[in-house]
Order: structure tokens, then C-alpha cells, then sequence
């Protein structure tokens, strides 16, 4: 069965607390028939909708082609954390790529997230951007090595937006007694991440960019003009940009030997209220050390948001809340009696370094995907820079791009496999506390 609609149906959002408290824009047409374009985007996330924003404002013609609808798939779905930097720290970028490379990554990243902070502010306040990140430590050797990072963060990049917080600090404001300190990021923060999807499509929308909802594109033709073609239609573009991360279909053999899709899960508990103290001190986001991470926060109305127990299958696991409520409740004893009411699960890409693959396919066709867990911000400044570089201007996307993302092992019919053997190990190494 297409991945695709594996676990969803055309065009129907999941019935998360995102979509049961957002205002749901009706769904735009297909693509009916031949019709040409500057640019063609596969995929209306984050990526793919900041990249028609930076291209309409340019004045190229933009189409904006998705399976199902814009937001739909992880953008629409996940934790909503902003995170700071990359799924690797700037200690492994320098070992990676030398010190004046990192310090170019550390830049775009932290643009990234003042992009997304600027963006809410001036036009999508119903996201809801709220600063603080704190992650978690289950051992004080832990907790001294994020310390460390916090200062050398300091140190080489002036970053003096983290507070380390030992074991009283931590346990006053995460209420678990299982973390034994970590740090505070007042850098970071959290959003509404459907509402600001959705505040992301209204933005390109209204710069030019025309968005066709249940358009698949199931083959590219190379060639300038490329051909993008749908069941009912074709694009004739110049230029095309892939921005499909987990839910792009093998339409490219380039990006899905970069690129695994897999899957995470949130739920959802019923309104707090005055019990949300027992639990976090403040409105603030989490996520901690383990390797399969947990991560999770408040919800505006006071619901707690957590969120793990990933799955390396296409399709969802039969019972996805049994697990994961059992992951909640380890950490919180005090949420063993709260009513769930919303579980669902998404589709993020990851790759083997777990840094973003951003890649030139071909001359005119560009993707960027694999943002392993840092895509609300990142996903947003990929396609910023892929507009940069179609419009010309291609130095800040090369930076990216010579991240030089290897290729799973055997390529995309076997990262699946080998993928979930690893992760069997690490899923044990956590259980194990090593």
C-alpha cells in the first residue's frame, strides 16, 4: 500500500488536539490538467510553504502540489518544539566539518528559529510561540555533560541563553523524580504547529503562490522544463523543489536512499486545570536524554502533550496509546488516573547522521529533508534557502548541503530493517539506563 494513505485517508487530518482546536480552512482543488510555473514544490509542510512564500515574494510563478493538504502530514502533527541547533551538537559539527563550518551552521539554525519567533509575531499569533525548552538528564554524569555543552556553547558562540539546572532545580520544575538535572533553553520555545502549517499557506497564498490539495505526484520527468505529474495533471516548471521529508513517495531514488521515514506518537490528556502544577512549574517544553526521546508540554488549555515511543513499520502499531500512556505515567505517577483524550501519530524523516539531507538532484531540482526532529525550525530555513538558491543565490544552500548526509546502508529497501535492529539496541540501552 502506498505509505501515503497507510495510515490516513486522502485528505482527512488525524483527530489530534491540533485539529479539534484549530479553525480548519476548507480544502483547496486538485490539480486538473496541463499548467506551467517558475518553480514546482512537492509537499506543503513547513519546507515547502516557506519556500513558495520566499519564491512568491521574488515574483516567480509557484505551485504548491500536495498529496492530501497543506499541514497535513508532520508538520502538522508534531510536538511543536523549537529547538536550538541540529539532532547533533555543534562539539560533532566541529569534529565534522572544522570550526568555521559549525559556526556558519550555528548561524542559519539560530536564524531559523528568530525566523519562526519573527513570522508568529507579525502574522500567525494563534501559533502561539512560547520561549523555554528544558531537557531532561536520568544521571548526574549526564546532567554535567549537557552543562558542558551549555558552556561551550557559551564560550565559542556566545549562546547565553541556557540556565544548568542540578537535581532540586530540575525536579522543581519538571515534576518527575526520575531527571537528575539538565538545562533550561530560553532560547527555544514551542507553537500551535498546525496553526502556524496552516498560518504558512495563507502567507504564500496571498504572495502568489497557488496550492492544489489532493494532488500526488507520482513521476518527475527531468529536462528543463521537468514535467511533475499528478493523476489529473502536470506541471511544466523550471525549477522543482522536493519537500516531502517522510511523506515523500519513491519518486526519487536520490532522497529516499538519504531519508527514513518513521514514526512518532502523541497523546493527549483530558484539561488539567489546576493540577498542570503538579507537573510542569512552567509553560515550558521538554524533551530528554533518551535515545527513542520523550518529549512533551501543556497545551493551552492545560492538557498535557507527551509524546515518543517511535516505530520504525509503515503502518501505525494496532494500539498506539498503551505504550506510550505507559511511557507517561513511568515518568508521571501523578497522571496515572488522567482520562486520555487524543492519541495519533505522524511521519517525520530521519537520516543516518541526523542531520538534514539537502541535495541538488538534478541542475534544476532540489530536496531537502531528514531534519530528524529539529524540523519546525529547520524545515522552514530549508526552504528558505532552497528559494535562495533557485533564485540564484546558492551559498547559503550549499553550506547545508555539504553536510554530505551518507546513504543508509543497501540504500531505501534496506534501511528499514537495519534501521529497527539499531534501534532495538538503543530501545534496550534506554530500558537498561546505559
Amino acid at each position: 500500500m502506498n505509505p501515503l494513505y497507510r495510515n490516513d485517508r486522502p485528505g482527512q487530518l488525524p483527530k489530534s488536539w491540533y485539529a479539534a482546536s484549530t479553525d480548519i480552512p476548507p480544502e483547496r482543488p486538485p490539480l486538473y490538467g496541463q499548467t506551467t510555473a517558475d518553480v514546482c514544490i512537492v509537499g506543503a509542510g513547513y519546507a515547502g510553504l516557506s519556500a513558495a512564500r520566499h519564491l512568491a515574494e521574488k515574483g516567480l510563478d509557484v505551485v504548491v502540489l500536495d498529496a492530501h493538504r497543506a499541514g497535513f502530514g508532520a508538520s502538522g502533527r508534531n510536538g511543536g518544539q523549537v529547538g536550538t541547533g541540529y539532532n547533533a551538537d555543534q562539539e560533532t559539527l566541529e569534529k565534522k566539518c572544522g570550526l568555521d563550518a559549525a559556526k556558519a551552521l550555528w548561524a542559519l539554525a539560530e536564524e531559523a528559529k528568530a525566523d519562526l519567533r519573527q513570522t508568529c509575531t507579525d502574522h500567525i499569533p494563534e501559533a502561539r510561540y512560547t520561549p523555554g525548552v528544558a531537557h531532561g538528564c536520568y544521571s548526574k554524569g549526564e546532567a554535567a555533560a549537557y552543562a558542558d555543552h551549555a558552556e561551550h556553547l557559551a564560550q565559542t558562540y556566545g549562546y547565553d541563553q541556557i540556565e544548568t539546572l542540578d537535581t532540586d532545580a530540575m525536579q522543581a520544575l519538571v515534576k518527575t523524580p526520575l531527571y537528575k538535572g539538565g538545562i533550561l533553553d530560553m532560547g527555544a520555545g514551542h507553537i500551535h504547529p498546525l496553526r502556524y502549517a496552516f498560518g504558512l499557506a495563507r502567507l504564500a497564498e496571498a504572495k502568489g503562490a497557488r496550492l492544489f490539495d489532493r494532488s500526488e505526484v507520482h513521476h518527475i520527468a527531468h529536462g528543463d522544463p521537468a514535467e511533475v505529474r499528478t493523476d489529473r495533471g502536470c506541471v511544466k516548471a523550471h525549477h522543482v523543489i522536493l519537500a516531502g521529508n517522510g511523506y515523500l513517495p519513491h519518486i526519487e531514488r536520490k532522497v529516499a536512499a538519504k531519508v527514513m521515514p518513521i514514526n512518532s506518537f502523541i497523546c493527549a490528556t483530558e484539561p488539567l486545570g489546576d493540577k498542570a502544577a503538579a507537573v510542569l512549574a512552567r509553560d515550558i517544553a521538554v524533551a530528554d536524554s533518551k535515545f527513542v526521546v520523550n518529549y512533551f508540554r501543556m497545551s493551552e488549555d492545560k492538557r498535557f502533550l507527551f509524546g515518543g515511543r517511535e516505530s520504525y513499520s509503515i503502518g501505525f502499531p494496532k494500539d498506539i496509546s498503551t505504550a506510550l500512556v505507559a511511557r507517561m505515567t513511568t515518568l508521571f505517577p501523578q497522571l496515572k488516573d488522567a482520562r486520555i483524550d487524543y492519541v495519533w501519530g505522524g511521519t517525520l524523516g530521519i537520516t543516518m547522521t541526523r542531520l538534514p539531507a539537502l541535495q541538488r538532484i538534478a541542475p534544476n531540482i532540489l530536496s531537502g529533508a531528514g531534519f530528524s526532529g529539529h524540523g519546525v525550525a529547520l524545515s522552514g530555513l530549508a526552504g528558505k534557502v532552497m528559494a535562495e538558491a533557485v533564485a540564484g543565490q546558492a551559498s547559503r544552500f550549499d553550506t547545508l548541503s555539504a553536510l554530505n548526509v551518507p546513504n543508509f546502508p543497501g540504500g531505501a529497501a534496506f534501511r528499514a530493517p537495519l534501521l529497527t535492529l539499531a534501534m532495538t539496541w538503543y530501545a534496550l540501552r534506554d530500558r537498561l539506563g546505559i
